[in-house]
């Protein structure tokens, strides 16, 4: 998969092996981001048997600035992590890979899309644009995430049903 968003310089592609590394660094920076080794990345990229994975990275410039990755068991699929480093966030970068996963999802079968964030982030930029996309809240795990400790706020789109997508277009 190759996305080029018209006039933003944005271009949303298949994670590589060769991403990993800034990947990581990117993951490392936000204090939020979930904390892979390089043998997870190594098999989020993989193609072959087992767990069926979409990973994709969001450059801008030429420089790779987010990425996201979504475990695929159709009909149903989570999104793992989708993460946009510090200095580029606040521009819809998030939006624009966030969609681009949604749809691919779409066409693998997918009905129900699934994720989990910080309660603390639920309020902010990323439990916005979770919002606008159509995703709900269905639960809560109680004191889930550690480096501080907080509850997860569990999300879940029904695709089939979604117009919302359509919406995310415009962010």
């Amino acid at each position: 998969m190759n996305h080029l968003n018209p006039g933003t310089g944005l271009t949303i592609r298949t994670m590589t092996e060769r991403d990993i590394d800034r990947v990581q660094s990117i993951a490392t920076a936000l204090p939020t981001a979930p904390r892979w080794s390089r043998a997870d990345y190594e098999v989020a990229v993989a193609t072959g048997d087992g767990l069926r994975r979409i990973a994709f990275v969001a450059e801008y410039a030429s420089d790779l600035i987010g990425f996201v990755i979504a475990n695929v068991l159709a009909p149903q699929a989570e999104i793992e992590s989708i993460a946009v480093e510090a200095k580029a966030q606040g521009f819809g970068f998030g939006s624009s890979l966030l969609l681009a996963v949604l749809q691919e999802l779409k066409l693998t079968g997918v009905d129900e899309v699934d994720l989990e964030m910080r309660a603390s982030s639920s309020h902010g930029m990323a439990g916005l644009m979770y919002n606008r996309a159509g995703f709900r809240e269905v639960g809560r795990r109680r004191d889930y995430y550690h480096d501080p400790v907080e509850d997860a706020v569990l999300l879940q789109l029904r695709l089939i049903e979604s117009p919302e997508l359509e919406l995310l277009e415009e962010i």
